[in-house]
């Protein structure tokens, strides 16, 4: 299958966002021969800041198979932003909406076509203390499994150190160095052609977070937890405190009361 061509709006992209890029942080990039020269492929990459998906972008887009990213949908209506999303070719992702299934079969012809689709699994800069990835969401094992497409496990780490997770303001000096590192295509065959059920992609997102986890602990030079965090168990514990709070301050205004 052919590459997708680099167009006019790629082009432009390139041309408003390498400056900056060049002038801010180093580069320090590894494993560019694990990129697919041809076919579709999917990356899996982490996310730990507001500015990596233009420090990975600008990795990728030197291999010479520009990605196609899942965007939040609102982004496609911000004018001149929009005008950049849409023509680059990225893929609007509607949730909890009636197109919400939409961006996964758009990740799919996108593929089949021979094109590169990127996925941040965990759906959201990580919560992790420590900034390691966390457990991921299952649209790019479920892309994976529908059409046996490459795998490559993407770690990336500095750009969180120009602009800390969830910061406002950029971390200028000394000079960030942006590390990106792709690995090897994650080993995937031993769930092809089986029911896509929720454990078989649960388990098969797992195998793709350990795979970007593991380029991740190259890349810092130190074990990641061996349980990744979790954000749904977060919340169910956060609700266990609201609600053993709410259970004491009702005991509390009986007693009182008596």
């Amino acid at each position: 299958m052919p590459r997708r061509r680099i167009g006019f709006w790629y082009r432009l992209a390139a041309v408003i966002a390498k400056p900056p890029l060049v002038v801010l942080i180093k580069r320090d990039w590894r494993g560019m021969e694990n990129i697919p020269a041809d076919g579709g492929f999917i990356t899996a990459v982490n996310h730990n800041s507001h500015v990596d998906p233009f420090a990975y972008a600008h990795f990728q887009y030197n291999t010479g198979r520009v990605p196609r990213f899942l965007a939040k949908s609102g982004l496609f209506k911000k004018g001149f932003i929009g005008a950049m999303m849409r023509g680059t070719g990225q893929i609007p992702v509607y949730r909890e909406t009636t197109d919400a299934l939409s961006a996964f079969r758009a990740a799919i012809d996108a593929v089949e076509r021979g094109e590169c689709v990127a996925f941040y699994p965990e759906g959201t800069i990580t919560r992790d203390p420590d900034q390691w990835p966390m457990t991921g969401k299952t649209g790019a094992a479920r892309v994976a499994l529908q059409t046996k497409c490459p795998v490559i496990p993407v770690a990336q780490w500095g750009a969180n150190e120009l602009l800390p997770p969830y910061a406002k303001k950029l971390n200028l000096r000394p000079r960030k160095t942006s590390h990106v590192l792709a690995g090897p295509p994650v080993d995937l065959s031993r769930f092809y052609d089986k029911e896509m059920s929720p454990e078989l992609l649960k388990e098969a997102t797992e195998v793709i977070m350990a795979a970007v986890t593991r380029q991740l602990e190259e890349i810092r030079g130190e074990r990641a937890p061996e349980s990744p965090y979790d954000p749904r168990q977060e919340r169910i514990e956060q609700r266990r405190r609201t609600s053993a709070q709410a259970e004491a301050k009702v005991e509390q205004e009986e007693g009182q009361s008596k």
